[in-house]
């Protein structure tokens, strides 16, 4: 990928969310301790599901992809800005930009997918439980895995191609903590018409897909648990999918309030709005899923238990060792 066409600049100045200095610190804590979060609840859970047997089945495989997805996707943006919180300059490279860009929609896109693939996995096993073996097999898991990833990869390549093809002469001052595609088409000098009109064709239409599967998907379980006699059962059967609808919610609300704008809108409140869905619900998604699913809290419990005792049995190790027989 060439940068010829990102003229004049070399680089660009990401703003970050606060240009206030005395500010710079507490949110350097702040953003360093959720980032530590995310890391360490999204490693557990998926630590969690490939260490326990009875957690080997599609939903908790895909909410293990969705665990690194979220690792990724943070990883992405999080980092930088961490750095820019404690530097003058706050600068990042072209290639940089333009590498973070394509990452972040990679994985945005990925997570966007899995929900939905999550949702078709409810569908299944609440209204054709007799039929979730044979349709929830493995080959179906890994094509739903494999179109999500493709998918998101020739998405995000789409995109960035198209901003490569902008020249930018007058500000390289990103108002924004990362490079999303909005900001930086603010700052393009060319014609961004046939940016805008992807982003609302091609780019709503990968958004609205898997949003629309999950309507579809939820829309059938809910008249599935109506039709269920007793209100316990109903209660039960529905509150396998509140983490996920919890989830769902968190994420496609702040992205459409986000994105689904014309590009002269664009404002600092979009800004902040864009916290929730790239910081704020990756860190949330591992404590969703384990304090509200019984057999998570079952896998996490002998997970930290086995981690317990191999740290009981490296310390005992250690210790007849340097007192000897």
């Amino acid at each position: 990928m060439g940068m010829s066409n990102l003229t004049r600049f070399s680089e660009f100045i990401l703003l970050g969310l606060s240009s206030r200095s005395e500010d710079q610190k507490s949110l350097f804590a702040l953003f360093l301790v959720i980032y530590l979060v995310t890391l360490m609840g999204n490693l557990l859970i998926l630590l969690a599901i490939r260490s326990d047997i009875q957690l080997q089945n599609p939903m908790y495989f895909f909410l293990s992809i969705l665990s690194f997805a979220d690792v990724c996707y943070t990883t992405v943006i999080v980092p930088k800005m961490l750095v820019n919180f404690l530097s003058e300059t706050k600068t990042i490279s072209c290639a940089e930009c333009l590498a973070q860009m394509y990452f972040f929609l990679v994985f945005g896109n990925m997570d966007s997918y899995l929900l939905a693939a999550m949702a078709i996995d409810h569908y299944v096993a609440i209204c054709k439980p007799f039929h979730y073996v044979t349709i929830m097999n493995h080959r179906c898991c890994m094509l739903l895995l494999a179109f999500s990833t493709a998918f998101s990869y020739l998405h995000s390549l789409l995109h960035v191609l198209l901003v490569n093809q902008l020249t930018f002469c007058a500000s390289n001052v990103i108002h924004h903590f990362f490079c999303d595609v909005n900001p930086v088409l603010k700052l393009a000098c060319s014609s961004t018409s046939v940016n805008e009109v992807v982003a609302l064709t091609e780019g709503l239409a990968s958004v609205m897909v898997p949003f629309v599967c999950i309507i579809i998907s939820y829309l059938r379980i809910l008249v599935a648990v109506l039709n269920i006699p007793s209100a316990t059962g109903k209660c039960k059967t529905f509150s396998t999918c509140s983490s996920h609808l919890t989830v769902v919610t968190l994420f496609y609300g702040s992205i459409s309030y986000v994105y689904i704008q014309p590009l002269s809108s664009y404002t600092v409140k979009d800004r902040i709005a864009t916290i929730i869905y790239t910081v704020l619900t990756p860190m949330l998604n591992p404590f969703i899923y384990s304090l509200r699913n019984k057999d998570m809290k079952r896998g996490l419990e002998k997970l930290i238990n086995r981690i317990k005792s191999q740290m009981d049995r490296l310390s005992t190790t250690k210790v007849n060792r340097i007192c000897g027989p």
